[in-house]
């Protein structure tokens, strides 16, 4: 038997009058260099946290990605 290795779900891109969103699944640290390459090839500017955090922002700042925090509480 052979292991089975875990997919994150594909990005999907909704488009509502003028505005655009991109959902993904959360980054870690591990896998925040591809995330970032995915945002800039989709032109993002800004990020709406809306999970527990497992990344550190920093890297998006940098890159001129503005990151926005909006927790949602179930």
């Amino acid at each position: 038997m052979t292991a089975m290795k875990a997919r994150r779900p594909e990005p999907a891109e909704i488009e509502f009058k003028n505005m655009r969103f991109l959902i993904m699944d959360r980054p870690t640290d591990a896998t925040m260099e591809k995330f970032i390459e995915e945002l800039k090839k989709r032109r993002v500017k800004d990020v709406v946290r809306v999970c527990e955090p497992t990344y550190k922002t920093e890297k998006l700042v940098q890159e001129g990605i503005r990151v926005l925090v909006s927790l949602i509480k179930g």
